[in-house]
């Protein structure tokens, strides 16, 4: 038994000396394979070495090609320089200037200016809002929407109220000239025709037989004291239309306050259009007839359909937008159905679509204007209530534009970021207390009216707006002298 275990024993260590073997045999071929395809590796590093060192001999030769062209075309460059200032150079000796393009001239000429008003501290600080529409494209196309209402006033009252127009606007735009260079240090403000707006409007709100010498007074002193004193265009308070009206009905109340003014059988050049009575007589076809031309009232309002179009021609323009005349007419239609009202219909038109939209004078952002033209119509009742007839629309906008810019803080948008219902709130309160200051201030005025104070009260304008105008060139002339020294 013994004998038998120990062959056992041997035969299972022989065999694992031969798995051992085996194994030791599997692992020098595993070497040995490595070996062999470690080899083909090694040369194609080799391969890969020599081909990188010929393609960067290529690309070295390509860059040395590249820098002489660079080169070449650097020493062309140069050339081209030197060329270019010696034409320069011959330019300049020939005093041959090159000419210059509309449009270098025209932004040289806005840097110039920029500058030189803003040695003269009249821009505010930045930031400002560039725009390509100047003041004088919107001038402009206020005088053509003007021009229906005027060729109506030439068709009742022929040439004569077409020098009325005349010889306003002439006067405005020569007072202008006169008195810029004092009030405003600018020759150039005539450039803005705003005076010319200023004339027609003037013109338009006066009876056609007015005397001449007080239109053109009248034309003076709506330049000088609504307009040239407060520092030139957009920084009036009032409208300079209805300013020179007060002074005219203030220093020559006799003669605007005539009948003879109003109406000439003599001068009448047409006495209406009987266009919709030619289709059917009645009382609406008489109606817009009257609508359409009527020799009554002043020199504007003869047309309301001549207004109406010209109010449409700067909507479409985007002059003008539509909350103020809007809600001033809706205003009044309601006010009328409880008080009556001696206000024309052509009269109201030039009112609210020319003279209440002013920019300078109303208001700037949409509630604002709307709250604006409510309150045109309600001062226009309250002043029915006093019995004011002949100036009431030309008082509701002195009482009125002095609260513009009022109107423009009580109504501004609410800041991005803040509560939105506590800011209304804050409004709905502000706008209470701005609504009984326009009611008080309206009270007020239609009582100084209704005692005969009104002339007192425009010698106190002048006083107080001479003594302003004086105190400012006061301080200008200390200031340049400061700087002198």
């Amino acid at each position: 038994m013994k004998n038998n275990e120990k062959s056992l024993m041997e035969e299972i260590l022989g065999r694992k000396k031969d798995n051992s073997k085996n194994e030791l045999l599997d692992n020098d071929d595993m070497l040995l394979n490595s070996t062999v395809h470690s080899l083909p590796k090694t040369e194609k590093l080799q391969n890969n070495y020599s081909q990188n060192s010929e393609t960067n001999k290529n690309n070295n030769k390509v860059k040395n090609l590249n820098n002489t062209g660079k080169l070449e075309k650097v020493k062309k460059i140069k050339e081209k320089e030197i060329k270019k200032d010696k034409i320069d150079i011959k330019k300049i000796f020939s005093k041959k200037e090159v000419p210059e393009s509309d449009k270098e001239i025209k932004r040289k000429k806005i840097i110039k200016s920029f500058f030189k008003k803003r040695k003269l501290k009249k821009l505010s600080f930045t930031p400002y809002i560039r725009t390509e529409i100047e003041v004088r494209d919107i001038m402009k196309d206020v005088i053509i929407s003007l021009f229906p209402a005027i060729i109506a006033s030439a068709l009742v009252y022929g040439t004569r109220a077409l020098l009325l127009i005349a010889f306003s606007v002439l006067s405005a735009v020569v007072t202008e000239k006169l008195f810029s260079k004092y009030f405003l240090n600018d020759n150039n403000s005539v450039h803005d025709l705003s005076a010319v707006i200023t004339g027609i409007l003037l013109a338009m709100t006066l009876a056609p037989l007015t005397p001449l010498p007080i239109v053109i007074f009248g034309a003076c002193m709506a330049v000088i004291f609504g307009k040239l004193i407060y520092g030139g265009i957009g920084k009036n308070i009032f409208n300079p239309a209805v300013i020179g009206w007060e002074f005219m009905t203030v220093f020559f109340s006799s003669a605007m306050s005539s009948g003879t003014i109003w109406f000439s059988q003599e001068l009448l050049q047409s006495s209406g259009i009987k266009f919709f009575t030619g289709f059917n007589n009645s009382m609406f076809s008489n109606y817009l007839d009257g609508l359409l031309l009527t020799p009554s009232g002043s020199v504007g309002s003869y047309s309301a359909f001549a207004l109406i179009l010209g109010g449409l021609y700067l909507l479409l323009k985007n002059r003008i937008s539509w909350h103020i005349p809007v809600s001033l007419f809706v205003t009044f239609f309601l006010v009328t159905i409880f008080l009556k009202s001696n206000v024309s219909t052509g009269r109201l038109l030039l009112t609210g679509i020319f003279m209440a939209t002013d920019m300078p004078t109303s208001p700037s952002s949409a509630p604002g204007k709307i709250y604006y033209g409510i309150m045109l119509g309600l001062v226009i009742g309250l002043l029915s209530i006093f019995g004011i007839k002949n100036e009431i629309l030309s008082y509701v906008l002195l009482i009125l534009n002095p609260f513009a810019r009022i109107i423009n803080k009580v109504f501004r948008p609410a800041v991005f970021g803040y509560a939105v219902k506590e800011e209304m709130l804050k409004n709905s309160g502000k706008m209470i207390l701005l609504t009984l200051g326009i009611f008080a201030f309206a009270i007020i005025f239609a009582g100084i009216h209704k005692i005969g104070a009104m002339p007192y009260l425009v010698y106190l304008y002048i006083l107080i707006s001479t003594l302003n105008l004086i105190s400012s060139k006061n301080k200008i002339i200390h200031k340049n002298l400061k700087n002198a020294i």
